[in-house]
């Protein structure tokens, strides 16, 4: 439990240097961070997947991310002297061809060892009756899979933390960082989600949400940690709405819009916790690493975080065109 409380703590702090820089210094620190993060998770993505049989290149899955940030940061360069919203479209084109150029270097890579040392790898996933070609086929396409989740859904971050670099028409005027508020959004919802769920669902308990991937979680605590994540997300409004920078922005998008978009990324954040379950069961572990000390591992913690990134960019894409 006191591993579990340091580490809460040290997160906590973590986050709030990670704003204080984002506001005071420059947003790029955010995006170092996610990176960072984006790799962890790809590390730990990886070895789930080894576990669950399907052998992938453990070393390009963790560094790609790199790459991801790099095809978001061209992109948002642009975005920021562009007065065209496409910029969006071509930052994503960026990075699926960085997605098909890795997939075909990890094909290429397996394929140009050694006979001896492919054969060898085979034998050891007794996978001997099939090809060199598919067994290269199928360890880039598995290798693949770490390249959409997490690490190109993960950094959407990026594109929210750079949102008001976007030719948005309800941004036009407004004087507040805007990003900030957004970031916040994405990160409290499966937050208060997930803490009022587990506390609707002990006090009241009823049938269990889907006892074949998390035995614990109960429809009631589904209910119970939606409802109260949209009490929350409203605190969280009218406490930005009582800022003066941040009126032009709140008028533009009002608390009914808001409380929409908080109330379906509640859902989409259990979502995103069920799926990561989903592969620790077929993966046969508990956690997915132990990168965070009580906690698990670092994609243990940005399970539901992972599925909100994009939801909440294309949220408030739509909203504020």
């Amino acid at each position: 439990m006191k591993k579990r409380i340091y580490s809460a703590v040290l997160i906590v702090l973590v986050l709030a240097l990670m704003f204080v820089l984002k506001v005071y210094v420059s947003d790029y620190f955010f995006d170092i961070f996610f990176c960072a993060l984006a790799c962890v998770c790809a590390y730990e993505m990886s070895k789930l997947l080894s576990r669950i049989g399907l052998y992938n290149f453990q070393w390009i899955a963790t560094g790609f991310p790199v790459l991801i940030f790099a095809g978001n940061l061209i992109g948002v360069h642009f975005l920021s002297k562009s007065t065209n919203l496409y910029w969006f479209l071509w930052t994503i084109l960026i990075d699926v061809a960085f997605m098909a150029v890795g997939f075909l270097v990890c094909y290429l890579v397996c394929l140009c060892r050694k006979r001896h040392v492919i054969f060898n790898e085979m034998s050891v996933r007794k996978v001997n009756n099939i090809s060199i070609f598919s067994f290269s086929l199928k360890k880039a396409l598995h290798t693949l899979i770490t390249f959409v989740y997490p690490t190109f859904i993960l950094l959407f971050f990026i594109l929210l933390n750079h949102l008001d670099a976007l030719p948005l028409s309800k941004l036009t005027g407004v004087d507040a960082n805007v990003s900030l508020f957004v970031i916040l959004t994405t990160l409290l919802i499966p937050i208060f989600t997930d803490t009022f769920a587990m506390l609707t669902g002990s006090v009241i308990g009823g049938k269990k949400l889907c006892p074949k991937l998390s035995p614990n979680k109960t429809i009631a605590g589904a209910v119970g940690g939606s409802l109260f994540c949209v009490l929350f997300g409203a605190c969280v409004y009218l406490i930005f709405n009582s800022v003066t920078a941040y009126q032009p922005f709140t008028a533009n998008f009002p608390i009914w819009a808001y409380l929409i978009v908080v109330l379906i990324g509640s859902v989409v954040a259990q979502c995103g916790d069920l799926f990561e379950s989903m592969l620790k069961r077929r993966a046969g572990v508990k956690d997915s690493g132990k990168f965070l000390p009580g906690h698990g591992g670092c994609l243990d913690r940005l399970d539901s975080h992972i599925f909100m990134a994009p939801y909440v960019f294309l949220a408030f894409l739509i909203a504020l065109v």
